[in-house]
């Protein structure tokens, strides 16, 4: 879909969903350059958003607590390694490994997750700590297959104006529209 094609789906909807997002970054990102038509609708985006005629979709509205539980032992058992030898691990892949073979525990609310939590950490502390030790294992025995390989993104609903913004800028630094030229 082309960023014209999603900027006026996304006002005729009134929302910016994160597969929309998703593909005006994919996009600007393979571009070479975009047409002045692209950086109009983009112009048009950003206005959008602004007066709130357009409303970006918060990626999510829940939490699955098992992640921050994931995290927070993977990061401590790679820290430990990663000081204690020359090995550099892939925090992404470790904790993706651990969190295919977990439970999800997911919550809408602040006490929900603290229920999630303690739940967690009542019934599931070991096999967090088990599932994250296999992970770590398979990381430092894994061959380096594909280095160009390119993480996901870390964008939220909140940073989507700043991420129009810079994309605007990064690509068109000197453009100026016309007077009198619609925007």
């Amino acid at each position: 879909m082309s960023i014209e094609k999603i900027v006026e789906q996304a006002l005729q909807d009134g929302y910016l969903t994160p597969a929309m997002e998703a593909e005006v970054g994919r996009i600007c990102d393979t571009a070479s350059e975009l047409s002045i038509e692209e950086y109009m609708s983009l112009d048009r985006l950003m206005g959008a958003l602004l007066t709130g005629e357009v409303v970006a979709v918060p990626r999510k509205q829940f939490i699955n607590v098992m992640e921050e539980l994931v995290l927070t032992e993977a990061i401590a058992r790679v820290a430990e390694i990663e000081a204690t030898s020359d090995r550099t691990l892939d925090l992404g892949d470790i904790a993706a490994y651990a969190l295919n073979r977990l439970p999800p525990l997911y919550a809408t609310t602040e006490e929900g997750a603290t229920y999630q939590r303690q739940r967690a950490k009542e019934e599931l502390l070991g096999l967090i700590a088990q599932q994250v030790g296999e992970a770590i294992a398979r990381n430092l025995d894994r061959p380096e297959f594909f280095p160009e390989r390119q993480a996901l993104g870390k964008n939220s609903g909140d940073e989507i104006l700043t991420q129009v913004s810079t994309l605007l800028q990064a690509y068109a630094p000197n453009f100026e529209p016309q007077s009198g030229a619609p925007i």
